[in-house]
């Protein structure tokens, strides 16, 4: 009976150190987890560049090194509406995004 005991314990732990581990990886599946945002005398073009290009605003979230692109910024544009700018390296805009494109709801 020991012997089942031990057994059945060493089961269920293992099946909650590979439920622990599970919930770990899908915690760290979030794209938002990984942004990293830009900083220095790059984050002043890329929020000049990404403003012009939205038609005016306010700079609401920057990110290096996005899936699109070298940099990406956020504007938040009078009327409410969010677009998301890509720009490459040199703060030319290769992309643009408007946020409610993409709303599922």
């Amino acid at each position: 009976m020991k012997r089942r005991t031990q057994i059945a314990i060493a089961g269920a732990a293992a099946a909650l150190a590979v439920g622990a581990g599970t919930g770990a990886v899908a915690a760290n599946d979030d794209d938002d987890a990984t942004e990293a945002p830009i900083t220095g005398a790059a984050k002043a073009q890329a929020e000049e560049a990404a403003l012009a290009a939205a038609g005016g605003g306010t700079v609401s979230g920057t990110e290096v090194n996005d899936e699109e692109s070298k940099y990406e910024v956020e504007v938040t544009r009078t009327d409410g509406s969010q677009v998301d700018v890509q720009l490459d390296e040199n703060f030319e805009v290769v992309g643009q995004e408007d946020e409610d494109a993409n709303d599922d709801g």
